[in-house]
């Protein structure tokens, strides 16, 4: 599977059935992460993803293979891949980094 340019490849967090916490999601509830998730973890990118020569978009930030990211999810195009709900992202799309992917919703 290749990602050109300055796309990404995000798996979409898809939260457990029970929370730290102890709490029991339905499967309403984490049914809705397909489609309103908010975190997602770095699959791929292209090859050109993050590449800002002139220092206006990213300023000093970069991303790696494997970090959790947080995005709209209206910005990505929803595929699935080898089982797997991900979104195909523009590197600008990338609204911030969390540390563990139940920090954000």
């Amino acid at each position: 599977f290749e990602i050109f340019n300055n796309k990404i490849l995000v798996a979409v967090y898809i939260r457990p059935e029970k929370t730290k916490s102890g709490i029991f999601l339905t499967d309403n509830h984490r049914e809705e992460d397909k489609y309103q998730g908010k975190v997602g973890l770095i699959l791929k990118m292209g090859s050109s993803a993050f590449d800002d020569p002139s220092g206006e978009w990213f300023k000093g930030v970069t991303f790696n293979l494997h970090d959790w990211i947080i995005m709209r999810p209206s910005d990505g195009w929803s595929i699935t891949v080898n089982g797997v709900l991900c979104r195909i992202l523009d590197d600008m799309n990338v609204q911030g980094r969390a540390p563990h992917p139940d920090q954000a919703w």
